[in-house]
């Protein structure tokens, strides 16, 4: 397949073709389209749908290009934002960008689109845009970018705050990457129904990206999911309710999907503070009470945990007994006492090997009703030896002993390797090589030749499940490339990654997401 001739190129910005983002012919946007839009000092107070199909060989991409001289990222706000007359799409008060769903453009797929290296904000309630109805108000479940549906979907390199929700995917989407991202201060004061992301896909890749802190007063978690074929790594994610929310879809296609029944999270930095937010990490299973549609396995491994919490910390909370939990390899740290810390809230079954905790942690603070077993390996000391705790410089120091302390992986985990880390903020770099499999998120020895990993063009790999050019998703994982929910009626999102997590190795593929 090759790229059209008459791709083109829309420039939107001040000295450009087009003055505003409205100017730009949205509903006639073809594969291998590319629009521009040039950073300026004031924000860019306008909101579109996407809803046109690309290639994976030639995406549609909406790309903001930073200040040349300050780096700063093109600003759109919802803020008294306009829409282009021509468009004309329903759910407009769900979200700055919406992909998928309109009138004009006639109602379709949109496919292989990536919106890269914008700053989102003001999608909430407090404000009021000017749409198809006049001057209306945004829901206060919207979102920066809102995904109502979509098969091979990219947000990439984009801050987005100040949303309802940060980043929207609805269950009618399908392969959705998140990639280096930057999101903070989303939610909504004294909500606990509006997160950083919500997202319900058919196969969802979250990597590279920095999740901050919610809003002030916000109740939401950091990130939430209710996908098939989840995987979760390499990523910051400091603060929030919980800091993962991974519970059940309502969607029939998501939980007939094989991958549904199993969830990868690896490689990350977790960061609870010391707050009045819950005091899990990790809720896993279901929330909505229909418990045969539970999720199944939760893998959680070479993560790197820290609580400041001066009161309790409990690792993952698994819904009902039908949950397992395989948590190896993490460094589980918490500044104050050992005993502070629990692995189980009390349901499902958790089995523990490799980890990194101090003395006196126990199995539960509430008791458990499930099972917590002990598989061997585990190291408990005063201190994992981070370089420097105080300024969340979580790597280890030569001394550390978490070095060389983990537990070779199953095979089942063998797609997913350790070969790059997080590297502050959302990018990531090859791990150091040691003699053995370093505890945590982060490794200690030899860098491997080459230098810092980097993913080439953002817009010329729109497939971050394997393909194109540079955006692995399962398999080795790329670094971020430089650059800068759920149904569509409504709340919550769901994802699926249907079949790419059994033949995972070789490539990485994404899927949908519905409301709640």
């Amino acid at each position: 397949m090759t790229t059209r001739a008459s791709a083109a190129n829309y420039d939107v910005g001040p000295g450009q073709t087009y003055a505003a983002i409205g100017d730009v012919p949205w509903e006639s946007l073809a594969a291998g389209d590319t629009v521009l839009i040039h950073a300026r000092p004031t924000p860019y107070a306008e909101k579109w749908v996407i809803n046109r199909a690309g290639t994976a060989l030639a995406p549609i991409t909406v790309r903001g290009v930073p200040d040349p001289q300050t780096g700063a990222l093109p600003v759109i706000t919802g803020e008294n934002a306009t829409t282009r007359a021509q468009l004309n799409f329903w759910n407009e008060e769900r979200g700055l960008i919406k992909i998928g769903g309109s009138n004009t453009p006639p109602d379709g797929t949109p496919s292989y689109v990536v919106v890269e290296s914008l700053h989102l904000l003001h999608a909430r309630s407090a404000y009021t845009f000017t749409g198809r109805n006049g001057v209306t108000s945004y829901l206060a479940n919207a979102a920066g970018v809102y995904v109502e549906k979509g098969t091979h979907v990219t947000v990439r390199n984009c801050e987005v705050e100040d949303n309802g929700n940060g980043i929207f995917v609805a269950s009618a989407s399908d392969t959705v990457l998140l990639e280096g991202n930057y999101l903070h201060g989303n939610g909504n004061v004294g909500s606990i129904y509006e997160h950083n992301t919500y997202t319900e896909a058919k196969g969802i890749v979250y990597q590279y990206n920095r999740f901050a802190p919610l809003c002030s007063g916000c109740g939401g978690n950091n990130l939430k999911d209710r996908s098939s074929g989840t995987i979760v790594r390499f990523n910051w994610i400091e603060g929030g309710n919980r800091s993962l929310d991974l519970v059940d879809s309502a969607d029939p296609v998501l939980l007939g999907d094989p991958a549904y029944q199993q969830t990868f999270v690896y490689g990350n930095v977790l960061i609870k503070l010391d707050d009045n937010q819950n005091s899990q990490f990790v809720h896993f299973g279901g929330d909505s009470g229909t418990t045969a549609d539970y999720r199944g396995t939760l893998y959680l491994w070479n993560n790197t945990m820290v609580s400041l919490r001066s009161g309790n910390t409990t690792v993952a909370s698994l819904s009902t007994n039908a949950q397992t939990m395989e948590l190896r390899d993490n460094i589980l740290y918490v500044a104050n006492d050992g005993a502070l810390l629990a692995l189980s809230d009390a349901a499902g079954t958790v089995s523990y090997s490799g980890n990194w905790l101090k003395p006196g942690f126990v199995d539960s603070h509430s008791g458990v009703t499930g099972a917590v077993n002990d598989a061997g390996g585990n190291v408990t000391g005063a201190d994992p030896g981070f370089v420097a705790a105080s300024s969340q410089d979580f790597h280890l120091t030569a001394a550390s002993s978490a070095r060389n302390q983990g537990t070779a992986l199953p095979a089942a985990l063998a797609p997913y390797p350790l070969d790059v880390e997080y590297k502050l903020h959302q990018q990531s770099e090859p791990r150091p090589i040691d003699t053995g499999i370093d505890v945590g998120a982060f490794g200690y020895g030899t860098i491997p030749d080459g230098g810092v990993t980097s993913g080439g063009d953002a817009g010329a790999s729109p497939d971050a499940f394997g393909g194109g050019g540079g955006d692995g998703m399962v398999g080795a994982p790329s670094g971020k490339s430089t650059g800068c929910g759920c149904s569509a009626a409504g709340g919550d999102g769901s994802a699926t990654f249907a079949l790419v997590v059994i033949a995972i190795a070789l490539a990485t593929r994404r899927r949908r997401i519905g409301t709640k």
